[in-house]
């Protein structure tokens, strides 16, 4: 797997091209059709222009509402010799890209979510196949929301850019054949790629509490998105959500047709 695919936009974090992964085919996902990334909060003029120079037309915010637009005031974070400072409040996209909001978690579902943290599979790839199993047409929201995105790059993300995120990038993958080692090293990536942000937030890392809690279970983050992948038949997952034929085309056509600029 090429470390290139990883970019270095001014103010984004945890964000790389879902392109140059190899498929089951002995092919390769194209490049500047999909990235992934974490909060944008951060992200300055410049890194704007140069996303927008690599093709991305389309923002998909996974986030809840609260996340979105939260009370707070201006937040000013260091990353080395560059400094960035965060809206007041709600986000800020350029003109030139669509912005899309598709909240995946489903917060309203209460119960779902204090059995997750219950289980302690919160911010760990263990609490995919139960999210998977009972939020199917969550994930094809989102599926379907890419499909009818324009001609361009699509950039999708979430807080930390690594759960959510990292859920529909396993999801995107499959759908494009990709090795299942692939996918899983895709998503162990983001544990490095993500110390900049919270350097840059000032706040602890989370990656000690889950290599404990995959531990507990016998298992590593490797292998729990391996496991997840283990019999994952997801265009029949995706159809049976909601998705049409057509939009999983359309979607597989990005993956592997590459940069739509």
């Amino acid at each position: 797997m090429r470390t290139s695919r990883a970019v270095s936009w001014e103010g984004f974090f945890n964000t790389r091209d879902l392109g140059g992964l190899p498929t089951r085919s002995g092919g390769t996902t194209g490049r500047g059709a999909f990235f992934r990334a974490a909060d944008l909060r951060f992200v300055t003029e410049a890194g704007w222009a140069q996303a927008r120079e690599a093709g991305v037309a389309t923002v998909v915010d996974l986030r809840n509402a609260d996340e979105i637009r939260p009370a707070r005031t201006p937040l000013t974070a260091q990353a080395g010799s560059a400094q960035f400072t965060a809206a007041a409040e709600g986000p800020v996209t350029p003109a030139g890209v669509d912005r899309l909001e598709v909240p995946l978690d489903d917060i309203e579902d209460v119960e779902f979510w204090q059995h997750v943290n219950g289980e302690k599979l919160n911010g760990t790839p263990l609490y995919y196949p139960v999210f998977l199993r009972r939020k199917a047409e969550r994930c094809a929201a989102v599926i379907k929301a890419m499909a009818c995105a324009r001609p361009g790059g699509v950039l999708f993300h979430c807080g930390a850019g690594r759960d959510r995120t990292g859920l529909i990038a396993l999801v995107l993958l499959a759908l494009a054949d990709v090795e299942p080692a692939a996918i899983a090293a895709d998503y162990a990536l983001s544990a490095e790629a993500l110390k900049p942000l919270f350097a840059a937030m000032g706040t602890a890392g989370q990656d000690s509490a889950i290599f404990a809690v995959l531990a507990d279970r016998g298992t590593t983050v490797e292998e729990a998105v391996m496991a997840v992948l283990d019999g994952f038949d997801v265009e029949r997952y995706l159809l049976e959500a909601g998705v049409t034929g057509g939009e999983l085309r359309g979607v597989r056509a990005r993956l592997l047709g590459g940069d739509l600029r």
